[in-house]
C-alpha cells in the first residue's frame, strides 16, 4: 500500500447495511460506498459474517479493515466514492505513465 494522500485523508468509517460502509474525509467528501460486488470472493468471504463486516476501523495504515485479513485503500474508496479517475485524483499519475 502507498503513502497515504493528504488530499484523501481517511476521518471517519462505520458499516450502514449489507456490505456498505459509509466514509467521511478531511476534505469534506462522505458518502456511503456499496461493496457487495467484493463480498463472497477471496478474502471477502469473511464478511458474510455480519459481525465481521460492521467491525470496520481504520487500521494503524489508515487503511479501511476488518480484523487483520482483510483491508482496502482509503484512496481506493474515495475514488470510488467521488467517481473520479485517478489521473484527476493524482495528477502525477499522467507523467510516470508517459515515462513508462
Amino acid at each position: 500500500m502507498g503513502a497515504e494522500s493528504e488530499f484523501a485523508r481517511l476521518e471517519a468509517v462505520r458499516a450502514t447495511g449489507e456490505f456498505r460502509i459509509w466514509l467521511r474525509f478531511a476534505d469534506g467528501v462522505e458518502g456511503e460506498v456499496d461493496l457487495s460486488d467484493l463480498a463472497g470472493h477471496g478474502v471477502f468471504e469473511a464478511w458474510r459474517d455480519r459481525a465481521f463486516f460492521e467491525s470496520v476501523r481504520i487500521d494503524e495504515t489508515r487503511a479501511i479493515a476488518w480484523g487483520d485479513t482483510v483491508d482496502l485503500c482509503a484512496d481506493a474508496l474515495y475514488l470510488r466514492l467521488t467517481g473520479m479517475q485517478p489521473e484527476q485524483y493524482l495528477p502525477g499519475l499522467q507523467v510516470e505513465a508517459a515515462r513508462a
